[in-house]
């Protein structure tokens, strides 16, 4: 079963910086977009930006409570 995001890790720009899994284990950036190349993480996806950088989004599936701005819990 793969994982889910609970929570996330803002920088002082609004960009999240870091993850926190349905597992309990936290992961940075980069790690989740890999985590979820191989589809190791429900509900995102990684997509390339008009700033040709590789960047996380929740999935398009109408259901705002999972989208990744909106977890349920802040890391700070």
């Amino acid at each position: 079963m793969a994982e889910q995001v609970v929570a996330v890790r803002k920088n002082g720009d609004g960009d999240i910086v870091e993850l926190k899994l349905s597992s309990g284990q936290v992961v940075n950036y980069k790690q989740a977009q890999q985590m979820a190349k191989n589809k190791e993480i429900e509900h995102v996806n990684v997509f390339m930006g008009k700033d040709h950088e590789e960047h996380l989004r929740s999935d398009a599936d109408g259901d705002p409570t999972n989208n990744l701005g909106k977890a349920t819990e802040s890391l700070g």
